[in-house]
């Protein structure tokens, strides 16, 4: 009977550990650089790769690991494309965003910091932009 409960309270300690240990994954939002999407584009194809694109401004110009951390952090899907393009808060950037590239108004070219990108082969890039 002892061993009963014993198991029992091992289990239900495991699942608290599992919940808590969920709860404190790292997410964007937790990075420093006050990190704001503002744009955001996912194809409707649900049959094939799923492309992710976002325009996310950041307050600090100069926090480009936390910038790789970010896109990092950002959802991919096996065989499918994500790429998040950075631009600082206090200037100009996308309000809507296209499949095709350029995948804003190339007007903005000029105001990209950077940009991350991980490809269908989950293969990373992370390129901060020489015109800025």
């Amino acid at each position: 009977m002892k061993a009963k409960y014993l198991f029992v309270l091992g289990i239900g300690a495991l699942l608290m550990w599992f919940v808590v240990d969920a709860l404190r994954q790292p997410s964007p939002q937790d990075l420093p650089g006050e990190f704001e999407e503002v744009a955001q584009f996912r194809n409707e194809n649900n049959t094939g790769p799923i492309v992710r694109i976002y325009a996310v401004t950041v307050g600090d110009t100069t926090r480009w690991k936390e910038m790789e951390q970010y896109g990092a952090l950002m959802p991919h899907t096996k065989y499918g494309t994500t790429k998040v393009f950075f631009f600082a808060k206090t200037g100009p950037s996308p309000t809507t965003l296209h499949l095709t590239p350029p995948h804003f108004t190339p007007e903005l070219n000029s105001h990209c910091l950077a940009s991350y990108e991980k490809d269908l082969m989950s293969k990373v890039s992370f390129v901060r932009h020489p015109f800025n």
